[in-house]
């Protein structure tokens, strides 16, 4: 079937999951010496989810796709497509999008693996859409699964508090019918500022993880946060705009904005330039932390299930992360 961008895209059902440790920023603070008031006054966070010693991307992703596919009545085995958004895989080696279709038992689903860091959930829900539009599949299972706090350097004082643990997904399909549907979505990258919040460890460019690449901080995130900060107010913005603009929609339109949750200051200042009052933005860093990749679909989830979307209504998406990578996108519920 040839490509046909008037078929629609709907999202039929959602799903989250977050770990059962709770790590304060009192708890925190013994490990770190930052002060729970130093921490909440420069990210808005209170508390970070942990994934446990035997817990991986995949056992978090399978928690939250399992949710997905129950609201959307979708059983795994008629998926087409299964999505993984993940910077930190179980393995380099499957995928984790592997370890998790065989969990789920989607048989007949292509399993593969996309890596975006922060805006890996929108570029996992892009790669659905044209496979959506085209005909080549029907259903799709996107999953963003994040274990960052493997990979912190606690030493990092400007940085280590950022990161928790978590998964979300989303089930989307083809044609009309129930859900929330996908209206326009925009995306960019950069990757000549990649340098500028990246993970050197583990690839072929920084040898596999030995002792000698944890004694220097190899293993761990390492971002440049004044730059990325900059970066990221002014890019999501640009692309909030532009998918209005695709949809032919004011912001007036959107009832509520749900941002990538990496640090309260850039949501206030994101928010502040399209703009858009505080009340209608989604914030759940408070209690997540930053969960890369999972933190948008995570947000948008908790706005879902708490009621603050209704039928008809207009989500805004936006999210930034390493790449540098940036985008943005419009759901009506």
């Amino acid at each position: 079937m040839g490509r046909d961008a008037g078929i629609p895209v709907r999202i039929t059902g959602t799903g989250a999951y977050l770990p059962e440790t709770v790590l304060t920023n009192a708890e925190l603070r013994a490990r770190t010496g930052l002060s729970d008031e130093w921490i909440v006054a420069r990210s808005g966070i209170r508390e970070r989810r942990v994934a446990g010693k035997e817990e991986a991307a995949s056992d978090l992703g399978v928690a939250a796709a399992r949710q997905a596919l129950e609201e959307a009545g979708c059983p795994a085995k008629t998926l087409d497509l299964l999505v993984v958004a993940t910077t930190t895989p179980d393995t380099l080696c499957p995928s984790t999008a592997c370890w998790i279709q065989a969990r789920l038992g989607a048989t007949r689903a292509l399993p593969f693996d996309v890596s975006a860091s922060s805006a890996g959930f929108l570029v996992a829900l892009s790669v659905a859409r044209e496979y959506l539009r085209s005909g080549a599949a029907r259903r799709v299972l996107v999953v963003a699964a994040e274990v960052v706090t493997r990979y912190v350097d606690w030493d990092d004082k400007e940085n280590c508090f950022l990161w928790g643990d978590g998964a979300a997904a989303a089930v989307l399909e083809a044609g009309p019918g129930p859900g929330a549907a996908l209206l326009a979505l925009t995306l960019h990258a950069d990757g000549g500022q990649a340098n500028r919040l990246l993970l050197p460890g583990g690839g072929s460019r920084v040898a596999p993880i030995t002792a000698r690449t944890v004694e220097t901080g190899a293993h761990a995130i390492r971002m440049h946060g004044t730059h990325v900060y900059r970066s990221a107010v002014r890019r999501m913005v640009e692309a909030c705009r532009e998918v209005l603009e695709e949809a032919g929609l004011p912001l007036e339109a959107v009832t509520l904005l749900v941002p990538h949750q990496a640090n309260l200051r850039i949501i206030e200042a994101v928010a502040a330039r399209l703009p858009l009052p505080m009340d209608r933005v989604v914030v759940t860093l408070d209690y997540t932390g930053n969960c890369s990749g999972a933190s948008l679909p995570l947000a948008f989830d908790a706005a879902v299930r708490r009621g603050r979307l209704r039928p008809g209504e207009i989500a805004l998406l936006a999210a930034f992360g390493g790449g540098l990578i940036w985008g943005a996108a419009l759901v009506r519920m």
